[in-house]
């Protein structure tokens, strides 16, 4: 199997590019079409004095027919594409999970604590451990 990758990222909703211990994971979820008319590519509403997509909007809109629908409903449906080498067993392979976070705990290797965060998991397909990409935290 082999996954179509973005040549923009207009056509994302989401793309990373992370290092996971010995391995690395690069994921990204493509904009699927509005449900409603089946034309346009769902997006963030737009401002309109500057044109560009309101980043913290909780709301999709459909381009040409404005169709809205919630931020959680719509990303639940999508899909996310995942390349990753395994950091337990060194296997590079391809992977297509749902595209819903959950909460998992980890050890935060600074304050040497247990914190939970939102990851997107994924097991291998060679060894089969979990392999955790968690969401960006500032």
């Amino acid at each position: 199997m082999t996954l179509q990758e973005p040549t923009s990222m207009d056509e994302c909703v989401y793309f990373t590019n992370r290092s996971i211990g010995k391995g690395k994971a690069r994921m990204w979820v493509f904009r699927e079409k509005c449900p409603k008319c089946g034309q346009a590519l769902m997006g963030k509403p737009r401002d309109p004095k500057t044109g560009k997509p309101k980043i913290r909007a909780k709301e999709y809109v459909c381009p040409s027919c404005h169709y809205t629908v919630e931020k959680e409903a719509y990303e639940d449906t999508l899909t996310a594409n995942v390349q990753y080498t395994c950091p337990y067993c060194a296997l590079q392979g391809e992977i297509q999970v749902s595209f819903n976070r959950r909460k998992v705990q980890r050890v935060d290797e600074e304050l040497q604590k247990k914190a939970t965060v939102d990851a997107l998991r994924f097991t291998c397909g060679k060894c089969g451990k979990n392999i955790d990409v968690t969401k960006k935290m500032k």
